[in-house]
């Protein structure tokens, strides 16, 4: 069995096609083809489904459990060499991180700290849901991920808490907002609103504690995947949505807008971050790690989300 038959099978799958997956390992398609068949030959168990033609059709049941023995022997290799690195002081290679969309402000503050240490580590950055979240650290094509502690759908995992998040009221800054710093849930859901979409994890939450305040959950007039997108319909038309508490500050409110803090609950979430149970910490989870460690130690990041409470200011300044 060689390394590069185990690195064809798993481009294959993720690559969903022959040819580009022989273009990802830099192989031609006669070489992938026979090496799958010589991975099957060795382990004596057809891997894939076959068609007519010869079609593939998906994984078998062997060959559902040989991918993540794949996935896992090249994550240990790739993870020895990047150990490698770290102790001659060079660690580099690509660090892939799962995360909500709600941590998107949040993260260039994290990543610039994680770049002065490790200059030559290269971040990919996937904003996906708890779902996709959840396979990407079982099959290990995601390193970390963050994404809220108190939800049981990405499983148990190592975990490490980050910051706190509430929720504020987003709103046209006109004159029936004048004067006010907070708004109950009963009053919001009186309102035009914008919200994320129904499958968004974010929203569920959000309907939740509608319908624990107010007795039903609202009907808004649009719906997004996009946080940002939903703060420019404020912006710009009559509608309100209701956003992570930090945004007033990171990234900054939209000229026209102003914020009203919601109450009457005022309820708050963990965001944490999460990476593979294992008896050895893989390199590229250990970088974040330690860089998260130190925000909690020194209690800098947490500081600089709960100013955003005392009102917007006009740029943030990494250090």
């Amino acid at each position: 069995m060689y390394f590069r038959q185990l690195k064809y099978l798993v481009a294959i799958i993720e690559e969903g096609h022959f040819g580009r997956a022989a273009a990802k390992c830099n192989a031609t398609q006669p070489s992938l083809s026979n090496g799958i068949k010589q991975l099957e030959l060795e382990l004596g168990v057809p891997i894939f489904l076959r068609g007519r033609g010869q079609r593939l059709q998906g994984l078998t049941a062997e060959g559902e459990r040989i991918a993540r023995w794949a996935r896992l022997i090249i994550s240990h290799c790739e993870a020895m060499k990047d150990e490698i690195d770290d102790m001659q002081g060079d660690l580099h290679g690509n660090l892939r991180i799962g995360a909500m969309s709600s941590i998107s402000p949040v993260l260039p503050y994290i990543l610039q700290l994680m770049r002065s240490s490790y200059p030559n580590v290269r971040v990919d950055v996937r904003f996906i849901g708890h779902d996709a979240i959840r396979t990407g650290l079982d099959n290990f094509s995601l390193d970390v991920a963050m994404a809220y502690m108190d939800t049981g759908s990405i499983g148990r995992r190592n975990m490490l808490p980050i910051y706190t998040e509430s929720l504020s009221l987003l709103v046209p800054d006109v004159a029936d907002f004048a004067g006010r710093t907070t708004i109950s849930w009963e009053e919001a859901a009186l309102l035009p609103l914008g919200l994320l979409r129904s499958s968004a994890h974010e929203r569920q939450f959000i309907d939740d504690v509608f319908l624990s305040a107010t007795g039903r959950t609202p009907t808004p007039k649009v719906e997004s995947e996009s946080i940002l997108h939903l703060m420019f319909q404020v912006q710009y038309t009559e509608l309100c949505t209701i956003i992570p508490s930090h945004f007033t500050r990171m990234p900054g409110l939209h000229p026209g807008t102003r914020a009203l803090e919601l109450v009457a609950p005022t309820p708050s979430r963990e965001v944490g971050l999460f990476w593979a149970e294992a008896e050895t910490m893989m390199p590229m989870a250990g970088v974040v790690v330690s860089i998260i460690k130190k925000l909690n130690k020194t209690n800098e990041l947490r500081r600089l989300l709960e100013s955003s409470r005392a009102g917007p200011v006009e740029s943030v300044r990494l250090r």
